[in-house]
């Protein structure tokens, strides 16, 4: 089965050489990678390594050239996968029994600069599930991943090609195509410790990790604001796509820059929030937005014109805030709206069968009271939350409607 992938893979490859230039859209890349036909994506998979060759064929078209291991696009790494699901998987050069390898795709537009930016997207997704799922009727679903994460794959592709149309002497742009992302940052990790270009030459990174849902109030999370002094100036005087900028300080994060931070590199992520899809077969190519990705990929265009020109940017470290985060012994049973930047904590989802649910809670609610305390924000909900402990009995105060309400909870 494997050597026919391979050969499937190498008529890709072949074919792209033949064929006439046209133009791609972003739903035509997201349609190709979240098709059932690449399996789901799952690193060390056949479908991945078919989802590789379908990016590399693209930045081909495009007119990067191979930035990957010995003249190639591609990087190869082998893993093995962590007994512990909480410890960190091992990068090997064996090729034991468990080991994995996964596999970067790198392009690059070198422009003979001493600066350059790096622009990056993980394509891997869950394959049929496992661990990551938080699907459960069927363990046999082809998990696709449009949102997550064929969408940074298609901006990504959109705007290397229109800066491999431009004349941007002032910066080399790369563009990486992480694998290994759903099983723990591993080919960005891979990457900075195995670069093919000199990392100190890279002045910022931007990563875009499920940017494929901007929802009607236009929300985009962008992340990392704080790891670099210009960040915050140039976000807010480049958008002009209608963008409601909901801001985060942290380079720290679920996702690949956060690589690219731990290097003392700046860093901005884009994301347009969790849906009730996430990590579930339901996250198909039909479901996305593609106008608001085009928003996303002109706002991005706006910030690395601006950038270009602004000389080495300054890194500066930001708090972790995933540590900040307290212990809990009881859960309300509701998502966080993780793109509101208004005043409370609005719900972005109840469960079922939960101490939200069960006293009345509905998505949209804005929770702005647990007992006593104040919750103006998401720091201040989750530290008030933690005071609680199993049969707890409290009253939440919440807005809806601009409606202010009360219900009684039992955790």
């Amino acid at each position: 089965m494997r050597g026919y992938v391979m050969l499937i893979i190498a008529l890709v490859v072949i074919s792209c050489k033949n064929e006439p230039v046209k133009t791609v859209s972003m739903q035509e890349d997201v349609v190709t990678l979240a098709d059932d036909k690449m399996g789901g994506r799952q690193t060390g998979t056949d479908g991945e390594l078919l989802a590789a060759a379908y990016i590399e064929s693209r930045m081909k078209k495009i007119g990067l050239a191979p930035k990957g291991d010995k003249g190639l696009y591609t990087q190869a790494f082998t893993f093995k996968k962590s007994q512990n699901p909480h410890d960190q998987a091992e990068f090997t050069n064996l090729t034991a029994e468990g080991a994995v390898t996964g596999t970067n795709v790198v392009g690059y537009i070198d422009n003979n600069a001493d600066k350059t930016v790096v622009i990056g997207a993980h394509y891997d997704h869950l394959g049929t599930g496992g661990e990551g799922s938080l699907y459960r009727d069927d363990e046999t679903s082809i998990h696709n991943g449009a949102d997550d994460n064929a969408s940074g794959v298609a901006i990504m592709l959109a705007v290397a090609k229109t800066l491999k149309t431009e004349k941007m002497p002032k910066s080399n742009y790369l563009f990486i195509a992480f694998s290994g992302e759903e099983m723990g940052l591993l080919g960005s990790n891979y990457f900075v410790k195995n670069p093919t270009i000199d990392t100190k030459k890279v002045n910022y990174m931007i990563n875009m990790d499920m940017v494929g849902r901007l929802n009607e109030e236009n929300t985009l999370a962008v992340y990392g604001v704080g790891t670099s002094p210009r960040f915050k100036q140039v976000l807010f005087a480049n958008n002009d796509q209608g963008l409601n900028i909901s801001e985060h300080e942290s380079g720290v994060g679920p996702s690949d820059h956060t690589s690219f931070y731990l290097a003392d590199i700046p860093v901005l992520h884009l994301f347009t929030g969790q849906h009730e899809d996430y990590h579930k077969p339901g996250d198909d190519a039909e479901k996305l937005n593609y106008e608001g990705m085009d928003k996303i990929s002109k706002y991005i265009l706006n910030i690395v014109h601006d950038l270009d020109g602004a000389g080495k940017l300054t890194f500066r470290k930001t708090k972790n805030e995933s540590e900040e985060v307290p212990a809990f012994k009881v859960a309300l049973g509701v998502v966080p709206d993780y793109l509101y930047s208004g005043e409370g904590m609005r719900i972005d989802g109840v469960s079922e069968e939960k101490p939200a649910q069960k006293a009345g809670m509905q998505k949209g609610d804005t929770v702005i009271k647990l007992g006593d305390l104040d919750t103006p924000d998401m720091m201040s909900y989750m530290k008030a939350l933690a005071t609680y402990d199993n049969g707890d009995v409290t009253v939440v105060t919440f807005l809806r409607d601009g409606k202010e309400m009360t219900v009684e909870v039992v955790f």
